[in-house]
């Protein structure tokens, strides 16, 4: 595919990064500039070279991939400076850490091998989810989901067993995106759509549910952010945040200190950037509810081992 009409924007692109992170390496913006140039010719690298066509869609700022194999993957045009440059360091730590799965265990999660290194966590996540499929069922009604930071899908997939659901899964993160978008491409009640809703990308819809499951530490401020998704709502309409620390507001500099230590420790400190500590009080200015406390004493008998609590907004 000819590449040379996509110029101009590179050269954009390449000003803006520049602007947005002046220190970063010619190596590292090559790349950069590289994967920007994948993304607009409807190139995609995962596992193996693969070859996407795009056609226009109806909102300008959205193309759609014109592939049997990624009908459920809605993508926006044009990543910003600060998408790639968050996606490229998200996905290195991620590799570092083990998290990046193939397809196979994917479509398992939250099953996981005992071998594997995050068996333990994985049987936390289980228990939240399965929490939430719980309460989400009782309801016994059509349901419009949009899950924020959805990641490699696997919770979007399982919200989209339950019966009348209809699930979106959001994520600025391509990479991940696109594997969620190819392993649940059978699900009729599941799609995907890369952005930020901030940019107004899903604006003219509402939704039942809004969850963000470990996904608000990316969001620097967790009052903005759920002001925001307040207006994505029906009347009824709820906001959920689950597997994600909340602390004390004394408790917020150590915390920073320790996210700045272990990102130094993997190699790339300026991750610590894009992690944010929200306090408990964050919540007192809103409509809510705890739906699961991990410290009281009841979980504690039970042996709990999830120290997330469940928070509910309501509108």
């Amino acid at each position: 595919m000819a590449l040379s009409r996509y110029g101009p924007k590179i050269r954009d692109f390449e000003t803006e990064l520049n602007g947005y992170y002046p220190t970063i390496s010619d190596t590292r913006l090559s790349r950069f500039k590289r994967k920007m140039i994948r993304i607009m010719a409807g190139l995609h690298c995962s596992g193996s070279t693969s070859s996407l066509k795009f056609r226009a869609s109806k909102n300008q700022n959205m193309t759609w991939p014109d592939s049997s194999i990624l009908t459920n993957l809605q993508v926006r045009g044009y990543p910003t400076a600060g998408d790639i440059l968050f996606e490229e360091k998200y996905i290195f730590i991620r590799s570092l850490e083990n998290r990046i799965y193939t397809d196979e265990e994917l479509i398992r999660l939250p099953d996981i091998s005992p071998e594997h290194c995050h068996y333990k966590e994985w049987q936390i996540r289980k228990c939240s989810a399965r929490r939430l499929i719980q309460y989400l069922t009782s309801k016994q009604r059509h349901l419009e989901i949009l899950e924020i930071g959805c990641g490699n899908g696997w919770l979007s997939h399982q919200l989209a067993g339950i019966p009348d659901t209809k699930v979106t899964g959001l994520d600025i993160n391509f990479t991940e995106l696109h594997q969620a978008a190819r392993v649940f491409n059978g699900d009729p009640n599941l799609r995907f759509v890369q952005g930020d809703i901030r940019s107004g990308i899903l604006q003219d819809q509402l939704f039942d549910c809004i969850l963000f499951a470990a996904s608000i530490q990316y969001f620097p401020s967790l009052k903005k952010i759920v002001y925001f998704c307040l207006s994505q709502l029906k009347p009824d309409g709820e906001i959920h945040i689950m597997d994600t620390f909340f602390y004390r507001r004394r408790e917020i500099e150590g915390a920073k200190r320790r996210t700045a230590a272990y990102y130094s420790s993997l190699g790339d400190l300026e991750m610590a950037d894009f992690y944010f500590h929200h306090c408990i009080d964050d919540w007192l200015s809103f409509h809510y509810r705890i739906l699961f406390r991990p410290y009281t004493l009841m979980n504690r008998i039970r042996g709990g081992k999830d120290p997330f609590p469940w928070i509910m907004i309501k509108k």
